[in-house]
């Protein structure tokens, strides 16, 4: 039911602190100070021009027939906060101080405090942090905090801190999915239907001349049971020039269409060099039947199975890319436009945020059903990338709990010194800020095939 993009090339932020980079979430803004809280009509001021900008934003989409593209970026916002939520749910449940839960980084536009915390958005939507104090020994915090600190809390605790953004996104991929099965519904497989019309050559567009329409289920082709794909392209690829009587199913009604194949020259699978001349009548066809929807419990199990599918083409995408092979294959494509064209047209190379977005507002114009399943990919691949055991990834921050746990003894809790793992996580941040870098240049020079077409 799903399908892959890709490994794309961006992951949400994890519980920020602002001391060091191997303590704060990738792409935390610099500098720690604070600015002063904005009094009360300052405050209303600031929201009524960020509500101005937003519908602004809006507006200009509309016009400009950009709604697709607000909608995926309006998904990927939620997905970042609900992963920060995540982090903030459970720091507050363990009794963490949490002092901050922003959308974006760099100035704030508008702010709200309420308690300790305070809740707002800053001017770039890069990301989004929760910001818990003392997530390092690196750290200072006023005495009177230490005992609410990341650091001094139970390791049953930081873990939990630390996964829940990761989690957040299993959760959300299992919530679109079951939403998909249940509201939306999703094409019943082995059945042959007409997903799209084209046409064949110069214009000529047999499959329209005759009738056909998107979501036609091929039946037969004179006379012949036509099961699969292969089937109805040998049928109709047998046939040029002559007209024969293709049998569908339209809206639970059996109709027969006659159409005359064109002509055409195709290239030989086997030889790309030479081509043989079939039949085309200008549909596009999918092994896939008609749309229907699931009971919602027993959508719980299949949305279950989708995810876990989905989770295992995540973990071999990022496999096959960050191996050896893989990394050397990407950066070789930066100096070689023809293998750069050739992973584009296959999708067999990872997106970039850019790409991903790209990818999803094709999606969001295919249909709602195509989007959730972009979005679910983009989202478990998220989750996946920031259980990496390197700072500053949630995973960095789950391998020093684990460390700290290993050496701690009993009454004696022990805390590693983050500083020594600083020039590693400016190599990876490093690493990261190439790849993603190189992965926009290949989406904006050689952008990858529309799949939805």
């Amino acid at each position: 039911m799903s399908r892959a993009t890709g490994a794309s090339a961006s992951v949400a932020g994890s519980p920020r602190s602002s001391a060091d980079p191997a303590a704060s979430g990738a792409g935390a803004s610099a500098g720690t100070g604070h600015a002063a809280p904005p009094t009360r009509s300052g405050n209303w001021a600031a929201l009524v021009r960020l509500l101005v900008v937003v519908a602004a934003v809006v507006a200009a989409a509309v016009a400009f027939h950009l709604t697709s593209l607000l909608v995926v970026i309006l998904a990927l916002v939620v997905m970042i906060m609900l992963h920060e939520l995540g982090h903030f749910l459970t720091a507050k449940w363990s009794h963490m101080k949490v002092t901050e839960y922003f959308l974006g980084f760099g100035p704030r536009l508008w702010s709200i405090r309420r308690g300790e915390t305070e809740y707002g958005v800053k001017a770039i939507p890069a990301g989004g942090y929760v910001k818990i104090v003392g997530m390092s020994n690196l750290e200072e915090v006023d005495p009177a905090d230490e005992a609410r600190t990341y650091r001094q809390q139970p390791y049953h605790n930081r873990l939990m801190v630390a996964v829940a953004g990761s989690f957040m996104h299993f959760v959300m991929g299992f919530l679109m999915l079951w939403g998909l099965l249940v509201f939306i519904g999703v094409p019943q497989p082995n059945v042959v239907s007409v997903v799209g019309l084209v046409p064949v050559a110069h214009g000529v567009d047999p499959a329209k001349a005759a009738g056909f329409r998107p979501g036609d289920v091929v039946l037969r082709v004179d006379g012949h049971p036509t099961p699969t794909e292969s089937d109805v392209i040998r049928a109709i690829g047998s046939r040029a020039g002559q007209r024969v009587a293709v049998l569908v199913r339209r809206h639970g009604v059996d109709r027969t269409l006659e159409v005359t194949p064109q002509p055409t020259a195709v290239p030989v699978p086997t030889d790309p060099s030479r081509t043989v001349v079939e039949g085309r009548i200008g549909v596009e066809i999918a092994a896939q039947g008609p749309v229907q929807t699931v009971d919602p419990l027993r959508a719980v199990g299949s949305a279950a199975v989708d995810l876990g599918r989905v989770t295992g083409e995540s973990l071999s995408a990022i496999a096959t890319t960050f191996s050896v092979h893989g990394l050397v294959s990407f950066f070789s494509e930066l100096g070689n436009a023809k293998k750069a064209e050739q992973a584009a047209r296959a999708g067999t190379r990872p997106e970039s945020i850019y790409g991903a977005v790209r990818t999803a507002t094709q999606g969001a114009r295919a249909g709602p059903g195509d989007l959730i399943l972009v979005l679910v990919s983009i989202d478990v691949f998220v989750g996946i990338v920031n259980l990496v055991p390197m700072l500053p990834l949630d995973g960095g921050h789950v391998l020093v709990a684990t460390y700290e746990r290993i050496r701690s003894r009993r009454g004696r809790p022990y805390h590693a010194d983050v500083a020594k793992l600083t020039p590693v996580a400016y190599a990876f941040i490093l690493f990261l800020v190439v790849f993603v870098g190189s992965a926009m240049f290949l989406d904006i020079v050689h952008p990858v095939a529309n799949p939805f077409r």
